[in-house]
């Protein structure tokens, strides 16, 4: 059984290797109170991810502290699978993990279309799982990654949380079940299990040291890493294909609300904190008892919108882009893709006012800190670093 400094709270992040978790995972670091534990299968992600993690935290640690709350205790782990979730736990003990983010899913819209099955056992089969080896083990603190997908085509832009749960894709829609299995979970022992679902708009950009950022395997399904890998030539098309300019938005094409993914990765330690409140040190000023409006009897169970709430078209972010490298993107419409919604911009401010949320940094910032991580790492993870 693996010992732990009695101050440091131990935290699993699954998909910790990948873009938005090893973000997550270093934001808990930094803080000094987590000893954070990973599982991934780097099915999309690179192991390489966290030894840079890790290096970010040690160069950061003040002297003298203990290195061991810059180390993560990385596991290759499918969480479908039972055993491999349980082996983790196992290395710790019954009630001996304080909570777990659960990052790790797969996400393309398009090809969520195409092998439904394997999204839905993926992402809410490994849901469930991971649920179940958590009950076994007395962890009931849980947040959950979820996504602005959940709300398809909404009937009001900024979107809140009310909104109605209407996914137009696959992807979306298993991120809709999975909710409802947490969600049906914390109602069945309120007084045991309390969960957050974190549903993130459009996470961008890169820690503006450049040693870690989004490296997805095979082409970007994403606009910003594909922008990016055009201009560095890792991608040779000399064309950027836009997916339609005739939906109902001031120029026609997809508009998305883009947040830097450091502050993305900051509301989740802010609901790590809520999870309990007062266990956990206040990050940021401003949040408060996300439980203090539930009743007695009712499932500790909260959603929030993580996002600007300023949305940004294609041509937006191409422009955008263009400043940021020198390089003049060519265009070419093409027809829509399949589950792709007009507009997703974000009311965030439930998670400002409970969580304390805040997402400052600019589409600029965060171009600049994406094209950063690109010129410095042309090939991603694979690149050959001094």
């Amino acid at each position: 059984m693996l010992d732990t400094p009695d101050t440091l709270r131990r935290v699993i992040v699954t998909g910790g290797a990948g873009y938005i978790g090893s973000h997550v995972v270093l934001t808990l670091l930094l803080t000094r109170q987590f000893k954070v534990i990973s599982i991934d299968n780097h099915h999309n992600s690179h192991p390489l991810a966290l030894s840079y993690v890790e290096k970010i935290a040690l160069d950061a640690l003040p002297p003298g502290a203990d290195r061991a709350s810059a180390l993560v205790d990385s596991n290759n782990g499918d969480l479908t699978k039972y055993t491999d979730i349980k082996a983790v736990f196992d290395k710790y003990g019954k009630g001996r993990v304080w909570g777990v983010i659960h990052i790790g899913a797969y996400k393309a819209v398009g090809e969520s279309g195409e092998i439904p099955l394997t999204y839905y056992q993926n992402n809410v089969g490994a849901t469930v799982t991971l649920l179940q080896v958590m009950d076994a083990f007395d962890c009931t603190r849980f947040v959950y990654s979820s996504s602005a997908t959940v709300y398809g085509i909404p009937p009001v832009i900024p979107i809140p949380e009310t909104s109605p749960l209407q996914a137009e894709s696959c992807y979306g829609r298993t991120k809709i079940v999975s909710e409802g299995v947490i969600s049906d979970l914390c109602a069945s022992q309120p007084s045991r299990w309390r969960a957050i679902s974190l549903r993130y708009f459009n996470p961008a950009g890169a820690h503006p040291s450049g040693q870690i950022g989004e490296d997805p395997r095979g082409r970007p399904g994403n606009l910003l890493p594909l922008l990016s890998q055009m201009a560095v030539g890792r991608i040779s098309d000399p064309i950027l294909q836009v997916f339609g300019n005739d939906y109902p938005t001031r120029d026609g094409t997809c508009v998305r609300d883009y947040l830097h993914v450091m502050d993305l990765a900051a509301g989740h330690l802010l609901a790590l904190d809520a999870l309990q409140p007062g266990e956990l040190d206040k990050s940021a000023e401003g949040g408060q008892d996300v439980w203090s409006n539930l009743g007695e009897g009712d499932g500790k169970f909260r959603a929030f919108n993580l996002g600007k709430g300023r949305g940004q078209s294609v041509f937006d972010i191409v422009e955008a882009m263009r400043k940021a490298t020198g390089v003049d993107f060519k265009t070419e419409i093409i027809g829509r893709r399949l589950g792709d919604v007009p507009d997703l911009t974000a009311d965030p401010s439930l998670a400002e006012r409970e969580l304390g949320f805040n997402a400052p940094q600019t589409l600029e910032v965060m171009c600049r800190d994406l094209w950063n991580w690109q010129t410095k790492n042309p090939e991603g993870y694979d690149t050959k670093r001094d």
